[in-house]
């Protein structure tokens, strides 16, 4: 009986802890810029233009297969822990409701930027579906 007890209360503990899988991508998808490009000089408010190839977009806590929504990275190396969401910060613009351009206004100077896919939870795919880190010149 005491087995049989411990047993159930196991199986109730495992059931209540977080699944922390990451969600699967298609390894051939891309995330990448449309607008700006790589060097390019722009004005303090401009617009990003986010592409995907092979995924399709979805706004945040939508849970459809191969999907998921732009995250835009100013000025920061990727998260290094893909396991927890992104956060949500000027360094750290979210396009949760399936947005794929947006207006960016940004001090004058040298910029980074780069695009991170994510979940339906802001959680980067598995493998991390990220564009290549571009530079841009703020006027």
């Amino acid at each position: 009986m005491r087995k049989k007890i411990a047993l159930i209360l196991g199986t109730a503990l495992l059931a209540s802890l977080p699944v922390l899988a990451r969600t699967p991508a298609p390894e051939n998808a891309q995330v990448y810029f449309i607008w700006p490009s790589d060097g390019m000089t722009v004005n303090h408010a401009f617009w990003v233009r986010m592409g995907l190839r092979n995924m399709g977009v979805a706004p945040k806590g939508t849970d459809i297969a191969n999907t998921g929504h732009h995250h835009l990275l100013i000025d920061v190396d990727l998260p290094e822990n893909m396991d927890e969401p992104i956060a949500s910060d000027r360094s750290h613009l979210h396009f949760g409701a399936g947005e794929t351009e947006a207006r960016v206004e940004l001090p004058p100077g040298r910029h980074t930027l780069q695009l991170l896919l994510a979940d339906k939870d802001h959680i980067p795919h598995d493998p991390p579906v990220v564009s290549k880190k571009i530079t841009v010149t703020v006027k």
